[in-house]
């Protein structure tokens, strides 16, 4: 069953991604000719540099940032490339590999939680959003002109990085939690079963709400 709910999750995730960048290109000059789509993989190859105009603090953002990215593709690799695709539990060096990068990842994680909180927090500016959202799945429209997002416009994360940075967040908290209970003889074999299936799914739907995060940071500053 995991193995199924994963698939669907991940076609549905890139699916829904690609429709979007079809649909609402991130920038006015963004085609698909090969000049263009070349363009596009150097601009997004320049983005993992640090740039010399940030400061110290900036810099360290960064670089966290790229860590916890890092670990996050090793541990979304290993993990669900074991488990989905081969169809077995991790074991050997492999599962060494998961714990270092799991360990890693657990620190920047709560590292930039605490440092980007108020850069992400909700404002007044991000209501027009909710309403177009709120909206469409109560396919009741408003009368008048929407504002402006004033968030997206001063170069602030929108609302949609704001919702998956919280959900990564709260996510975040029984992924680890669910691991390091299962390491020490606290529980019984029961128990012991519900935190596994716990840390896959909620391993599952951290690593789709962050693949949407980071799609949403990469529109972000190529339409810059």
């Amino acid at each position: 069953m995991f193995r199924i709910i994963s698939i669907i999750g991940f076609v549905v995730t890139f699916l829904g991604i690609a429709v979007c960048c079809m649909a609402l290109p991130c920038c006015k000059e963004c085609g698909w000719r090969p000049g263009q789509i070349l363009r596009r993989l150097v601009h997004l190859f320049t983005l993992l540099f640090v740039e010399q105009k940030l400061s110290l603090l900036g810099v360290f953002k960064k670089l966290v940032y790229l860590v916890a990215l890092l670990c996050f593709v090793i541990l979304a690799v290993n993990g669900f490339l074991t488990a989905v695709v081969l169809g077995r539990s991790i074991s050997g060096y492999w599962i060494m590999l998961q714990t270092t990068a799991g360990a890693v990842f657990a620190v920047c994680v709560a590292v930039l939680a605490v440092m980007w909180a108020c850069r992400h927090r909700f404002n007044e500016s991000d209501w027009p959003g909710l309403q177009r959202i709120l909206e469409r799945i109560t396919l009741v429209k408003r009368a008048g002109e929407e504002p402006l997002n004033r968030s997206q416009a001063d170069g602030v994360p929108g609302l949609g990085q704001k919702i998956t940075f919280w959900l990564l967040v709260v996510l975040a908290l029984p992924l680890i939690l669910s691991m390091v209970s299962s390491m020490f003889p606290l529980f019984g074999t029961h128990w012991q079963e519900l935190l596994l299936e716990l840390h896959r799914y909620s391993a599952l739907l951290f690593a789709l709400v962050a693949i949407v995060h980071i799609y949403l940071v990469i529109r972000t500053r190529m339409s810059e």
